[in-house]
Order: structure tokens, then C-alpha cells, then sequence
């Protein structure tokens, strides 16, 4: 049965200035109308007011550095990686030099900022109890407000602080995507109903949440219809790209998945040890996701990398002295510090001179003139040192876990499993002629095999014939790894064969000039021989745009299509089926 099948009736004409695409992230939000040429991208946080006597909380604004008592296996880290530097050559085959660390130390200490101002600028005076995005940047923070970020490490922050229940975060979300709707789009909450929303969502997703976000956007927010879109397969349709292996780099999070065929043909059945085809319409959805392979997400991104960063200049005596990773203004300066300065370009040798301007409410306007070296190429090479990221905690590697049912659909995979076997079990039960007939037996012992395939096929536990991402006990899995590792999990020969020929590389952590070159050269020297021969590109800037935005425009670009009025789920139909319809039209494995 097709429940409520939205292809009994003609495709509405799709107005995309109604289309509001939502694409949440750890740092940033980004959320525009699907005919707008960039989204808004602001800070996805809130400030509530405290009660009197209240609780204080505050999330912090890059990953918290853990206590460095003992920093040893961290200096061993980093100095693993200057020595790979160091036996490098530049591009006209000279061996690179590095300065040492102390002499730049040594300038640091005697550097001078210079006064330029007397006054950075105010904070803003809140009128009412609530702070939302950039603003939240120029609050006082002697005002009585918790910070709150409704996502951490690419899903959602629950915790067991102030604000970290699942009702919190979910109001949290309504309270900001509804704020910016109103006040930087003016659509009015009362007008939703009559716009359509999309949602781009992680690669590797938690069921729970999914269902949550949907009774969001249609129950609560009171938009007309929506759709779910998995970031992955939003960034090959931004960039243009029937087939790649995505590398997302995230502020949080760093995922990688092979993603094929952005359009699947009518008829198109996904194979069962994706999915196991529950009940689909086969009536020309939008089915890349039903193509994922084997996917993983890494609790590792750029602010991680700029924690690293921050460490090396300390290490490097950092002229301003007051610098804080729990000060929020400091924390974006340090971001931006990392993008202006870091870099993975081998012919930069030596100390270099290099300024910066501090220039925060309530503050003097100071010029600062620092020495930089090697250090700038050490923290983006940490995506491939990951011992290094150790800085910032232990990390935990997430990959796509099978479904085992749902107490809000009856009939889930755990219902469809037993329907299936059932039938199997009555059509093979023989009957007395059956037994009689001479074929019987052979006919028996030559199905077996499918059958037992297709019964397992059933089963909510992982086929044998997928191998878990491999790691050792405590070790952080590497960029380059889980490349190779995402790759080799692609069911043939000819798929692994265009993956090594199209490695896609966005988000907004990754942004080094010369990044993707160390990349490519750290893959190509791992490269399976049978591979070897293939051309290995590394795609960083699809199309000259924002890599950060990527999965944004190609959400935009899915909504549009002719072909994705089969995936809109209106708000009449998730009231009436719920989590059910998912199965029915979300275009990934659900």
C-alpha cells in the first residue's frame, strides 16, 4: 500500500521563493529561500535570560580543550609532523627549512601591540529575554544569559546540563529558525502554511531526531509540506556530480560517504543489503541516498584544528597574553586567525611576519605584529595526524546504525521481517503432490541459497558482507583512512574505480589553500595497485562556490526538480500516518 501517494495527482507548480531550505550545523546556520543565490549564515545559538537565582550555563564556543598536565604525546604528535615537513621539498626540488620554535618564541615575547583606539565598541543592550545568532557575539557577558547550541558534533546536544533535554533543544531550534524566518525573511509563523520546507540533515542519522525535526517544521512550526535531504547527496547535486565520495568537513564534525546516481530511474529497486525495500512506490523519486555506501562521521572538525592552532602559538609565546578559549569574541578571533594564516603550501618556509587587530566592546583597539612559522602548516595536517585532536577529548567514530524498529509504526522493519517470512514459510510448505514429484528435492536444495539471502535479507542486524570501519582501540581515525576505508566498502570494482575519480571535498573546516594536494598525494601513496592507473581528483571549490555552502545550493537545486513532488510529505499526511511516511518518501534509507 502507498500511503497517500502524492503521484495520484498532477505535480503543483513548484514556486522555489516558497521553499525555504534550512541546513543546521555545530557553528553556523544557514537557511534561505531556495531562489536566493547564497543562504544567511549566522551563529545557530540562544541566549535565554536567567530567573533570578537561576542556573547558569553556557556552551562553549570552540571544542574544550582537555587539561594538558601531561602534553607529552601531543608534542611527540607534533613533532612526527614537523619532521614529515621538514623531509619535503619545495616545488623548484630544494629541501625545505623550518625556524625553530624558540627564535620565533623569542620574537613574540618582545613584540608590542600598538594602541589605535581607546574605545572597540559597545555591547548590545537586550530588550528582551532572548539573544539570537550574531548578537549573541556582542552581549555582555556579565548579562544574566545562558548560551545555548542546539547542535554539537553534527546532531543534536543533549546533555545532562540546563537546556540539554530533547523538549529543550527542540525548542530552541523553533525559538531561532522562526526568530530569523520572521525577522530576516519576514514570513510571519501564521504564513508558513503556506510554504514548503527542506531540511538538510547529517549523512549518519539518529531516527529519534528525524522524526522530532519532522513534527517540528509541520506540527509546530505549521509549514505546508517538507522533505528531508541527507547533506551527502545535497552536495553532489550542488556540485553538479552524478557519483563521488564526499568528504564533509564540518566546524564539529567530519564526515565521509560514496554517494552514486543523484537521479534513480523509475522502477529503481535499492539492493537489500541497503535496504529491503519496504513497501516503496516505484514511481521515479529522487533516490541517491538509497545509493549510499558504507558512511562514517568523525567527532573531529575546524574547531578542533583551531584549538591545535591556538596551542602551537602559545607554544610560540602568542603576544596577546589575555587570550581566552572560554571568551567568545577571543574564540571567533582565533577562527579567524587560523583561516587568515593556516595554510598547507610546502614553498612557505621560515618565520613569517603576520598581523592582526583586537577590537572587542569595552576594550582598547590594539595592533598586534607576530611571528608564525611552521605552526601554520602543523594544525591543518592534523586531519591527518589525528593523535593531535587528542587535544580536544576523545573522539568516538558513528556510523549509520540499522533500524530495529519503531514503537510508532506498526508496521516497521520488525513487521515487515516476520510478514515476509511468514509468506516464505506458506509458500514453502509443500503439499502432498509436491512431495510426490520426482523435482522436488533438487528444486529445494538449488533455492536454498536465494531464499536464505532473502530471509536475511529481513533480519535488522548487519549483512556479513559489511565490514565495520576499522580502527584500533583509543586510535582517531584519519581523513586519508576514512577515505580509503569509505571506498573500499563500495560493493564493485567499477564503483571503487569512480570514486578514486572523484573525491569531493565541503563544508567549512577544510578552507586551506593546498589542502587538497596533501590529500590526493596521502591517498595516492595508500591507493589500492589495482587502482593505481585511475586518475584521482580532488574536487575542493565545485562551480567556484563557498565549498560551506555546497550542500545548501544542492538542496536548493533538488527542491526545484520536477521530480521531487513525490518526496514533499504534507502536514496533513504526517498527521495522519506520522513516522510511517517516512519509510514511504524519505529519498534515503530509512
Amino acid at each position: 500500500m502507498t500511503l497517500g501517494s502524492s503521484g495520484d495527482t498532477p505535480p503543483e507548480q513548484v514556486h522555489s521563493k516558497s521553499i525555504i531550505v534550512i541546513h543546521p550545523g555545530s557553528l553556523n546556520l544557514r537557511i534561505g529561500r531556495a531562489s536566493d543565490l547564497n543562504p544567511l549564515t549566522i551563529l545557530h545559538a540562544i541566549a535565554r535570560r536567567r530567573l533570578p537565582g537561576g542556573q547558569t550555563y553556557m556552551d562553549t564556543f570552540l571544542p574544550e580543550r582537555i587539561d594538558l598536565t601531561n602534553p607529552q604525546e601531543f608534542e611527540e604528535a607534533r613533532l612526527a609532523v614537523s619532521h614529515t615537513l621538514q623531509s619535503c621539498l619545495q616545488s623548484d626540488g630544494r629541501r625545505r627549512y623550518a625556524t625553530p620554535p624558540q627564535q620565533i618564541a623569542a620574537f613574540n615575547r618582545r613584540s608590542e601591540p600598538e594602541l589605535l583606539g581607546n574605545n572597540g565598541g559597545e555591547w548590545i543592550k537586550p530588550e528582551g529575554n532572548i539573544v539570537i545568532g550574531n548578537d549573541i557575539l556582542r552581549l555582555d557577558p556579565n548579562e544574566d544569559f545562558n548560551i545555548h547550541f542546539p547542535y554539537k558534533r553534527g546532531d543534536f546536544n543533549i546533555h545532562s546540563g540546563l537546556g540539554g533535554s530533547m523538549t529543550a533543544v527542540l525548542a530552541n531550534l523553533e525559538t531561532i529558525w522562526t526568530y530569523v524566518l520572521e525577522n530576516n525573511f519576514q514570513i510571519n509563523q501564521k504564513d508558513l502554511k503556506n510554504h514548503k520546507a527542506v531540511l538538510v540533515i547529517p549523512d549518519v542519522y539518529n531516527r529519534t531526531y528525524l522524526r522530532e525535526l519532522m513534527y517540528l517544521l509541520l506540527s509546530k512550526m505549521g509549514f505546508g509540506s517538507c522533505f528531508l535531504v541527507q547533506d551527502h547527496v545535497a552536495a553532489t547535486f550542488g556540485s553538479g556530480l552524478s557519483y563521488a565520495c564526499v568528504v564533509d568537513v564540518g566546524d564539529q564534525k567530519t564526515s565521509v560517504s560514496c554517494v552514486e546516481d543523484g537521479i534513480c530511474h523509475p522502477n529503481t529497486r535499492v539492493s537489500h543489503k541497503e535496504r529491503d525495500g519496504e513497501g516503496l512506490s516505484n514511481s521515479g523519486v529522487i533516490a541517491a541516498p538509497a545509493e549510499r555506501r558504507q558512511s562514517t562521521r568523525l567527532e573531529y572538525g575546524g574547531g578542533d584544528i583551531t584549538q591545535i592552532f591556538y596551542w602551537l602559538l602559545q607554544k610560540c609565546a602568542f603576544p596577546y597574553k589575555e587570550c581566552s578559549d572560554k571568551n567568545k569574541l577571543d574564540t571567533m578571533l582565533l577562527r579567524k586567525l587560523k583561516e587568515d594564516f593556516c595554510h598547507v603550501n610546502l614553498d612557505i618556509c621560515g618565520s613569517q611576519e603576520k598581523f592582526f587587530i583586537l577590537k572587542q566592546p569595552g576594550k582598547s583597539v590594539y595592533h598586534f605584529t607576530i611571528q608564525v612559522g611552521d605552526e601554520c602548516i602543523v594544525a591543518p595536517l592534523s586531519l591527518f595526524s589525528p593523535e593531535l585532536f587528542g587535544i580536544t577529548g576523545p573522539k568516538s567514530l558513528h556510523t549509520q546504525k540499522i533500524s530495529t524498529g519503531d514503537p510508532e509504526d506498526p508496521h516497521d522493519e520488525i513487521y515487515l521481517r516476520d510478514i515476509r517470512k511468514k509468506g516464505m514459510k506458506e509458500n514453502m510448505e509443500p503439499s502432498a503432490s509436491d512431495l510426490l514429484s520426482e523435482g522436488y528435492l533438487e528444486n529445494q536444495q538449488n533455492n536454498a541459497n536465494e531464499d536464505d539471502i532473502v530471509v536475511d535479507a529481513m533480519d535488522p542486524v548487519a549483512p556479513t558482507s559489511v565490514r565495520e570501519f576499522v580502527t584500533n582501540p583509543g586510535q582517531i581515525l584519519g581523513l586519508d583512512q576514512a577515505v580509503l576505508q569509505s571506498i573500499d566498502r563500495c560493493p564493485n570494482e567499477d564503483l571503487k574505480r569512480k570514486m578514486y575519480g572523484c573525491i569531493l571535498v565541503v563544508g567549512g573546516g577544510m578552507k586551506f589553500s593546498g589542502i587538497a594536494t596533501w590529500l590526493q598525494n596521502r591517498i595516492s601513496l595508500q591507493i589500492p595497485y589495482l587502482y593505481r592507473a585511475e586518475q584521482l581528483d580532488i574536487i575542493t571549490n565545485p562551480r567556484d562556490m563557498d565549498s560551506a555552502m555546497v550542500a545548501w545550493k544542492g538542496a536548493c537545486i533538488m527542491s526545484c526538480l520536477e521530480t521531487a513532488h513525490e518526496l514533499w510529505i504534507q502536514a496533513g499526511e504526517w498527521e495522519k500516518f506520522g513516522v510511517r511516511i517516512l519509510r514511504e518518501r524519505a529519498p534515503f534509507s530509512w
